[in-house]
């Protein structure tokens, strides 16, 4: 691979999920358009997030990354905003308290409208049709002129991204995110939920914890560390026209940083070493994910850790696992010992949706035992190879849909025709979020109180 890098040395790469634009001054129009407009996010930013993630890596955190699948135009809104951002901030603190550690947030969102598709036609009946990439590049509709890839939704996806942050920006700091508020809301979700007693005594601790830290004067009032948060946003670099078009070069380091968000990832079908996409992702500065699937052998993930992150930079890299419940004992151990032996600093992050999705009642879903199943197991194989399991990385939202089965209300295939809203690929409701949030909260709880059996022997 060639050391030179500019943000634009991707197009002399060979590339895959790319939209066949039909118009390509159009297109190019569009993104000389977008290299005008003012950043997303700020370099400063993304070396906080990397700073936090460091201390993932180092395994004196846990990162927490959630959101929707795909972004879209038509459910674009405040309260679908905010009723994200309120179950993603229970469940950090839930975490919190489990892993006794900070939880670093970051949200699948505000960029996350460009999707990856193991088919480049989607076919109903007799009429086959490019398939739907996501609201970046063309609608969901199922009509030919739907589906044509349409550059101008490059700038719709910047003006939504842009709304989004500063709403998420204003709950962050402005009072929503008071520690008192989500611990409220906690306690409501326990209350209303079919396993309150499995939750209770977890719940009790926190809400004891809440009493004592008021008694001795620690308070939302005189510590804005309880009031506000941090928050990033994160989506996966598909679209690299759009992203080099929001590529900046950091005044104070001279880096180049993509302003489109905080942390970017890779795909598990674009992290091909000498294409396009690692090319790309290999020159900024950001915090970066790489989706690892069961296709990934040690020496590839080695190759790929060496190309982008050749520093060893703590809190630089995330490896984003996806196996499948049934798959992750077997190609896990194997990743994991590579990267150990060759001493190599990297965030273990486990994404237990992608690997999990069934067919049922012609819907796509996801069994919530088999998600709960995949991050047990991640957790196990970490201990028992002692490294850091360092995060999860799931696509939910806060809306009361019905897209994936199982959980405290035990929805059914027969229930997901209620409320199917996603665009693409099925999301944990709220309280199903929430409860996954809890169960790892007593395995950590668990894993921790093992530990300090072994050191007090």
């Amino acid at each position: 691979m060639a050391q030179t890098w500019t943000p634009n040395s991707w197009r002399q790469k060979p590339i895959q999920q790319v939209p066949d634009y039909p118009d390509v001054a159009v297109l190019d129009s569009v993104e000389a358009r977008l290299a005008k407009y003012p950043p997303l996010v700020f370099a400063g930013e993304a070396r906080r997030l990397k700073s936090a993630l460091a201390n993932v890596a180092e395994g004196r955190g846990f990162l927490l990354q959630g959101g929707d699948c795909a972004e879209s135009f038509a459910e674009h809104g405040a309260d679908t905003i905010r009723d994200f951002f309120r179950a993603f901030l229970q469940m950090a603190v839930v975490l919190t308290f489990g892993a006794q550690q900070p939880v670093v947030k970051v949200g699948r969102i505000a960029g996350q409208f460009a999707k990856p598709r193991s088919s480049g036609v989607e076919k109903q009946g007799d009429v086959t049709l490019p398939s739907y990439r996501g609201d970046i590049i063309n609608g969901i509709e199922f009509t030919e002129e739907a589906r044509v890839p349409n550059p101008e939704r490059q700038v719709m996806a910047y003006r939504q991204s842009a709304a989004t942050l500063n709403l998420l920006r204003a709950f962050a700091m402005g009072g929503y995110a008071n520690l008192e508020n989500v611990h409220q809301w906690m306690l409501g979700f326990v209350k209303d939920s079919p396993q309150a007693e499995r939750y209770r005594k977890l719940a009790d601790r926190i809400s004891e914890t809440m009493d004592f830290m008021k008694a001795i004067g620690i308070t939302a009032e005189n510590h804005p560390s309880l009031r506000e948060t941090d928050f990033f946003t994160s989506h996966e670099a598909l679209l690299l026209g759009y992203e080099q078009a929001l590529t900046r070069v950091d005044s104070t380091s001279g880096d180049w940083y993509a302003t489109s968000g905080h942390m970017i990832w890779i795909g598990d079908r674009t992290r091909q070493p000498d294409h396009a996409h690692i090319e790309y992702c290999r020159g900024i500065k950001n915090p970066l994910g790489l989706k690892c699937g069961p296709s990934l052998t040690a020496d590839g993930l080695l190759e790929l850790i060496d190309i982008l992150n050749p520093a060893n930079e703590a809190g630089r890299l995330t490896l984003i696992c996806r196996f499948g419940h049934d798959k992750v004992a077997e190609h896990l151990p194997r990743l994991i010992r590579a990267v150990e032996r060759e001493g190599k600093k990297v965030v273990w992050s486990c994404d237990p949706m992608h690997g999990n999705t069934i067919t049922l009642n012609n819907y796509k879903t996801r069994p919530f035992e088999r998600i709960l199943s995949e991050v047990e197991s991640f957790f196990q194989i970490h201990r028992a190879e002692g490294s850091h399991p360092g995060g999860i990385h799931i696509e939910m939202t806060g809306n009361d849909v019905t897209e994936c089965t199982g959980g405290a209300r035990a929805l059914s295939g027969d229930d997901l025709a209620d409320r199917y809203h996603t665009h693409c690929d099925p999301r944990l409701n709220a309280d199903q979020a929430l409860e996954l949030a809890f169960l790892l909260a007593e395995r950590m709880k668990g894993g921790r109180d093992e530990k300090k059996m072994v050191v007090n022997g």
